[in-house]
């Protein structure tokens, strides 16, 4: 195995562990729903997008949610947990895959990956709760996706590009050119 392919392995695992131990602390947080509200999950799924590239990042977005069912029983595997792993997936690998084609553009990958996760997790949404005789329309899309988020979607925004570009400055980050 090469070099790269170790350290990308290892950022992955990283992003997944990040990615178990932030929604812990939501429970301290005393705003309800605030998994929802904060997406902490999303945060080392996004990084992953920009350390680990395309196969890893998805891999990383699609466990994460299954595996922190296995450990903690959240989110609910079903419908939820099933979302997340769709959604969180297409983060990473649309992230993963924009800043290879935009070389290196940090808001513009994040941006794109977010939006395309989130048309992924309505996408899933209304097949799912669609199976269980639930309708999910754009008012429901909507609220999920941007209303109800607000607070995690500026908190991704700001703090993700910073991360990136420390980690760039720390060599840490592929500069694509």
């Amino acid at each position: 195995m090469r070099n790269n392919q170790v350290r990308k392995l290892i950022f992955t695992a990283l992003c997944i562990t990040l990615g178990l131990i932030l929604p812990q602390f939501n429970r301290f947080i005393p705003i309800p729903n605030a998994g929802a509200v904060l997406l902490p999950m999303h945060i080392p799924v996004l990084l992953a997008g920009f350390l680990c590239g395309l196969p890893y990042a998805a891999l990383c977005g699609l466990i994460l949610p299954l595996l922190s069912f296995a450990i903690t029983g959240m989110p609910p595997i079903y419908p939820i947990g099933l979302s997340m792993m769709l959604e969180l997936a297409a983060y990473g690998a649309i992230t993963a895959i924009l800043y290879k084609l935009t070389k290196g553009k940090v808001f513009v990958s994040l941006i794109g990956g977010m939006l395309g996760g989130r048309i992924v997790m309505g996408i899933a949404n209304a097949i799912l709760l669609g199976m269980a005789g639930n309708t999910y329309g754009v008012k429901a899309f909507v609220t999920a996706a941007f209303v109800t988020a607000l607070p995690g979607i500026i908190i991704q925004i700001i703090i993700i590009p910073i991360i990136v570009v420390a980690l760039r400055k720390a060599k840490l980050v592929e500069t694509i050119a």
